[in-house]
């Protein structure tokens, strides 16, 4: 098992560049379905789960073999901890779609996985009088920890982050196609927290879209608002035009495909605005992936 002594910041010398990131030969403490093809896997990983905050990520694989070769980036859902409040190990959550979520979805607990991490550069902490999370599809995963950060119930990182501000309200958005794929709402079920659901089929909660239940929240007109959201493409896109036309700050947790997680293969680049107004490619899992919406480009047709 490797580990690293190095405090845990992202100041080096680009955004989003961790210097306690570090390679963990791990267990699989265990896996729980969460909705339909929906899971969520607990790995055995104290060091890591020491220092990542919300809204990072880390890569993850089987220890042993080579199909598949490559990790795969998956947000942190939150950490475990022990009777004493000590963090013993994170959670992720995942839909099975491919052959490395297939195999995750079998593993048992005592199963070794290579992990490496914590990556990217997560959410900013809570500076707001209201915060609204927005998950489309799986994008609900990062929004367990942030909304426990915020309400002051969980703390994060090494040091410890530090809210600057308890927020009066906290909302959770969270839209999906159909009742069954709606995942970890046991989990969501906190004091403190409102949580508004959509579907697209309407057989659980607004029949329609999130940014449906985001335009209503955002009609109250509540000063110092601020939104977080995670999901498809698509979605997040339609929420930073909802944001940009209501005049409220808005951050989005890029989902794009990686295959290093360090910024070496440059398979992640996303358009990023320049303060010049001109734009240029920044990677999703070093200077992401939480970028700030005005400073995104989607495509001109969304």
């Amino acid at each position: 098992m490797s580990h690293s002594s190095a405090p845990c910041d992202s100041s080096a010398s680009m955004p989003g560049m961790v210097a306690c990131a570090a390679r963990h030969v791990a267990r699989v403490a265990g896996v729980r379905r969460m909705a339909a093809d929906t899971w969520c896997a607990a790995i055995d990983a104290p060091d890591l789960a020491s220092k990542i905050t919300p809204g990072q990520f880390f890569m993850i694989r089987p220890a042993e073999g080579t199909d598949p070769l490559l990790g795969r980036p998956f947000a942190l859902y939150d950490t475990l901890s022990d009777s004493n409040g000590n963090p013993t190990g994170v959670e992720f959550g995942f839909v099975k779609v491919g052959k490395l979520t297939s195999i995750m979805s079998d593993w048992r607990p005592g199963d070794r996985v290579s992990i490496w991490g914590p990556l990217g550069n997560g959410f900013p902490l809570p500076d707001c009088q209201h915060l609204i999370c927005v998950a489309g599809g799986i994008g609900q995963t990062p929004f367990l920890g942030v909304i426990r950060e915020a309400l002051g119930q969980r703390s994060y990182g090494q040091p410890a982050r530090q809210v600057p501000r308890k927020p009066e309200s906290v909302t959770l958005c969270y839209g999906v196609r159909s009742e069954k794929w709606l995942a970890g709402l046991d989990d969501f079920a906190l004091p403190g927290l409102d949580v508004r659901l959509a579907t697209d089929d309407g057989s659980r909660g607004h029949h329609g879209y999130v940014t449906d239940l985001l335009r209503l929240q955002l009609q109250q007109n509540r000063p110092d608002t601020h939104v977080y959201c995670c999901g498809p493409e698509p979605m997040m896109a339609a929420v930073a035009k909802v944001c940009r036309e209501a005049k409220v700050a808005c951050w989005l947790s890029l989902e794009t495909p990686m295959a290093c997680g360090f910024g070496a293969c440059f398979s992640c680049v996303t358009k990023v605005v320049e303060p010049d107004g001109s734009w240029d490619y920044r990677r999703t899992c070093v200077e992401g992936p939480v970028f700030a919406a005005d400073r995104l480009l989607f495509h001109e047709s969304v």
